[in-house]
């Protein structure tokens, strides 16, 4: 074939393209595949295959209206239906040798020798059949011929709404139905349900040491998480005003006893002086009361440690000479060895948790250890925690092992009850939808 011939058909290639590309319908469309390609392709007859759910022929070449219950049409409908499922590239030659033998016995009733099959994506198929075979340059441009076809077909090609393409997943293909059935079963999957919460390692029944008197904390006489035995001093307040007191009443105290002393000794002789001394025992026992409360008041501003153990409060700093009322928090004597976790599950991400849930810790500083525990008390309210977000308190007691030290912070995931794995994964964003929609 000379380079004239190649313009030659180079130019009806590109006057089929326009062609196809200004149809103004899917029937004139199918018309010119059908029909005019005979003039880029020598063939004797043509066939256009629609395809989709119920896949049809849609053009014969030289007919304009088909009859679906012809014989010629129901063995083109199983010769396509049968071609679609094979896998051999968008342009392909074949013959009866190439289909199932239920086909090949009428081939020769029906068609040629030879056909050739265009795929045209997202529209079907084109089936053009000859007494001749085609050469590999008129192979390449049936290819282009094909691929331009089928982006003419676009424009008309029918919008499926979802039930459609469901429809269409369920329908073609053993892997489709295959990959569908997958993700039902895993969407069905049971999964623990859980979340995510800060935590931390706080001591089991602290013992909390308060201050004992209002006034200020003059002096404290040990370290932040320093181990201290029992009656060791931990800090103590201003004395100042307070022994101040003690003074004024013991002398007050000292006058009443010799006031009496005196009444007592005229009181032998003096009829007057015995009804005065009743006066004067009364006032002794007043300012003896005063004087030994406020005794007493001054050994309290001296705290010790009740118990052995570890203290557990802030910098020294923050202390010395801090004015702290009546029963005000000082400090906490822990036992080390006695802990237990106390988690903050934020309100947003509450799930259902009922004591003897499972619950595991991760320490920040600890990146390879977790510990396992279970949820002894939940609370029932939300509080504001640290970061000013609303969280519900979890207190969870340790599982036998090895535990962790007191004052870890971590990350604890609380679980829940097992949901399938498509509530796992839709919870937070029906959530959102729910919150947005006002459900």
């Amino acid at each position: 074939m000379n380079p004239v011939d190649h313009t030659r058909e180079l130019a009806g290639l590109l006057q089929l393209l326009r062609r196809a590309r200004e149809a103004e319908s899917a029937a004139q469309l199918g018309f010119i595949m059908v029909n005019e390609t005979r003039q880029l392709l020598d063939y004797r007859q043509a066939a256009l295959w629609h395809e989709g759910p119920h896949g049809h022929v849609g053009a014969l070449s030289g007919l304009v209206e088909l009859d679906p219950t012809a014989p010629y049409l129901q063995w083109l409908d199983r010769l396509f239906s049968h071609l679609r499922q094979q896998d051999g590239g968008p342009c392909r030659q074949l013959g009866a040798a190439d289909v199932p033998p239920a086909l090949a016995d009428e081939w020769a009733t029906w068609l040629p020798a030879h056909a050739l099959w265009l795929r045209l994506d997202g529209a079907g198929a084109l089936l053009l059949a000859h007494e001749q075979g085609w050469g590999e340059y008129e192979l390449k441009l049936a290819a282009e011929l094909a691929h331009g076809y089928s982006h003419a077909w676009r424009q008309f090609a029918p919008r499926h709404n979802w039930r459609d393409r469901v429809r269409s997943w369920l329908a073609v293909g053993r892997h489709r139905r295959r990959v569908l059935l997958l993700v039902v079963v895993l969407a069905c999957l049971p999964i623990r349900l859980s979340v995510l919460a800060r935590a931390e390692v706080v001591p089991q029944n602290p013992r909390l040491l308060r201050a004992p008197v209002t006034g200020v904390i003059a002096d404290v006489r040990v370290q932040p998480n320093q181990r201290v035995a029992q009656g060791t001093a931990l800090f103590s307040l201003d004395a100042t005003a307070l022994s101040g007191q003690f003074e004024l009443a013991s002398r007050e105290r000292d006058a009443a006893q010799e006031s009496f002393r005196a009444s007592a000794q005229l009181a032998v002789t003096d009829d007057k002086a015995r009804q005065a001394m009743a006066q004067e025992h009364a006032r002794m026992e007043e300012k003896t009361i005063t004087a030994d409360y406020t005794g007493r008041e001054l050994q309290r501003l001296h705290v010790a440690a009740p118990a052995a153990g570890v203290v557990v409060f802030s910098d020294r700093s923050d202390w010395l000479g801090r004015a702290v009322t009546a029963g005000e928090k000082v400090m906490t004597l822990a036992d080390p060895a006695r802990v237990e976790l106390t988690a903050w599950l934020p309100a947003g991400e509450a799930i259902a948790i009922e004591p003897g849930s499972d619950i595991t810790l991760y320490p920040n500083a600890a990146p390879t250890e977790s510990y396992d525990a279970e949820v002894s008390r939940v609370a029932y309210r939300a509080e504001v925690s640290e970061g000013g977000q609303l969280a519900y308190r979890l207190q969870a007691r340790f599982k036998s092992g090895e535990k962790p030290r007191l004052g870890q912070m971590g990350t604890a995931r609380v679980y829940g009850d097992w949901v399938p794995m498509c509530y796992y994964l839709l919870r937070r964003p029906l959530t959102a939808a729910r919150q947005w929609l006002g459900w």
